[in-house]
């Protein structure tokens, strides 16, 4: 068991049309969250997170009265239903650029809406999906395409509520792999075999679409970027004046560098302890950072193991090491905390650059990141890609043109311009793109290319709960699973509420296994 060192104390808004939906008596806590943000940890502001929560049964929504991010979900058969069948040459309509479509046809689906959805809201990216939609409509008159913004932790009670009426969005994008495959197997999307025919196969990188092939030959989505969401930030300066001479490779070399860079209002770290989904997807990663496995390739409970142990006590040695307020982080106050000073080492995506440089630029020349550190050298770095997705709801109107418009988002122009507004944070899919000069030539790839370097690699290596490694099976309970917050309780549980280690992986183990067993 890894134990502290020795004298260590172990101590957005909802679309309006989707809130109009959601009915007073099943979703009270959501209206509730709505009006009462800080004090859940709910946030309306633009999406800044690399991962995200997920999803819920279309059946309901199950957040409670008490105002706690809580969830559940139904397992249906996947049933079979005639595909719209479309050629590349139909999506792409005998323009030059991807998925515009013919001007014929799209008179003739004239006052057509398209309706947008994404939790991904910073003001840089709205600006660049604006750029999609001006070219999407010029090329189809008669067309509006309507962007409605998702939040973080709201997401999936929306779904939940457009899913049960029938009032879907025509395209949705940037939800976690994991969420999809929940959805697909609850029979609610529409296979996008079409779409990436569309882009091009031979475009994406090699297995990038490999985790939406829940059906073998079918594709719940598809890939509208990578990202690496447990990347080690640090800062060189505090690092220099701490006599710390290079970036920890262990737990016990990054507990000693927090310890030594900690002090005159600055933390070590800022590790999310909070009820959330943040919270369980980053405790994921310690536990494979101690060796371990949340299941077994054929997914089996395997949290009944000395790496689960260790991952809670390193996890709980951490916490005296991280701001008071840690016990409600999630992914924006833990990106804030670094970004603004107030820890010495951050956890997250490339969002840290661009938030650096428009937020605290006197740090721009001291941070660096690295992949995060694991309980010895001889494990393995394992890097939490949430896979960023696009997808299209099953009952969709218009489905030719919901496909047209899903293609349409990886024409070069506007694509490079999604990804330039938050350089690192969500990395291109298209090999094809990541050559284009039009994608290097940015200040911010240019100044900090060997780091954007080393997360797209390290994202294309990556996993998360619903594809642990190579070897698993794809969990299509992942989503169900981190709705539960089965995993944050546990880290609450032992870290917080100081419960017996035996009693918190008993009782955990158990709720997995349950969650697996659910329909």
């Amino acid at each position: 068991m890894w134990l502290p060192p020795h004298g260590v104390a172990a101590p957005c808004r909802a679309p309006s049309s989707a809130m109009s939906r959601v009915p007073r008596r099943s979703c009270r806590a959501f209206a509730l969250r709505t009006r009462g943000a800080r004090r859940c940890g709910f946030r309306e502001q633009p999406s800044c997170r690399p991962a995200h929560p997920p999803v819920h049964s279309a059946k309901s929504c199950s957040h409670d009265s008490t105002v706690r991010k809580q969830g559940r979900d139904g397992r249906e058969g996947m049933s079979d239903r005639n595909m719209t069948v479309l050629g590349r040459r139909t999506l792409l309509g005998g323009t030059a650029a991807l998925g515009l479509g013919t001007p014929m046809l799209a008179r003739a689906q004239a006052q057509t809406t398209i309706r947008w959805w994404s939790p991904q809201t910073a003001p840089a990216q709205r600006e660049a999906y604006n750029f999609q939609i001006r070219a999407f409509e010029q090329a189809n008159p008669g067309v509006r395409v309507v962007f409605e913004a998702t939040s973080d932790e709201g997401y999936p009670a929306q779904m939940a509520a457009a899913f049960a009426s029938q009032q879907v969005p025509s395209v949705v994008t940037h939800l976690p792999s994991f969420a999809l495959a929940t959805y697909w197997q609850n029979g609610l999307l529409e296979p996008m075999n079409d779409v990436i025919q569309a882009v091009g196969p031979q475009n994406y990188y090699e297995g990038a679409n490999r985790i939406y092939e829940i059906t073998p030959g079918q594709y719940c989505g598809t890939g509208i970027g990578n990202s690496a969401a447990n990347m080690l930030w640090l800062r060189a300066d505090l690092m220099q004046a701490a006599g710390i001479s290079a970036p920890p490779r262990t737990w016990d070399q990054l507990r000693d560098a927090c310890r030594r860079m900690q002090g005159r209002g600055v933390f070590g770290a800022p590790l999310p302890y909070g009820r959330n989904s943040m919270t369980s997807l980053i405790f994921i990663c310690f536990v494979h950072g101690a060796g371990g496995q949340i299941f077994t390739p054929d997914l089996q409970v395997a949290v009944d193991s000395d790496a689960f142990r260790n991952a809670l006590e390193f996890y709980k040695s951490m916490r005296e090491l991280c701001p008071p307020g840690a016990t409600g982080y999630s992914w924006g106050e833990s990106l804030t905390a670094f970004v603004s000073g107030a820890t010495a080492t951050g956890i997250y995506t490339g969002r840290v650059l661009a938030n650096v440089a428009a937020q605290n630029p006197r740090i721009a020349d001291h941070i660096s990141c690295h992949r995060y550190p694991t309980i010895s050298a001889d494990i393995a770095h394992w890097t939490f890609n949430d896979f960023p997705s696009v997808m299209i709801p099953k009952v969709a109107p218009n489905m030719d043109l919901a496909k047209r418009f899903a293609a349409h988002l990886f024409q070069p122009e506007g694509y490079i311009r999604q990804l330039h507004a938050a350089p690192g944070h969500v990395l291109p899919v298209l090999k094809t793109i990541s050559a284009m000069p039009q994608y290097q030539d940015n200040a911010i790839i240019n100044k900090y290319r060997a780091m954007v370097d080393l997360m797209s690699e390290s994202a294309a290596a990556g996993h998360n709960l619903g594809w642990e490694t190579p070897r698993h099976k794809p969990n299509t309970r992942a989503g169900a699973i981190i709705a539960s917050h089965a995993l944050s309780e546990a880290v609450q549980r032992y870290v917080i509420n100081n419960e017996p280690m035996a009693q918190v992986v008993s009782v955990t183990a158990q709720r997995l296994e349950q969650l697996m067993r659910a329909s």
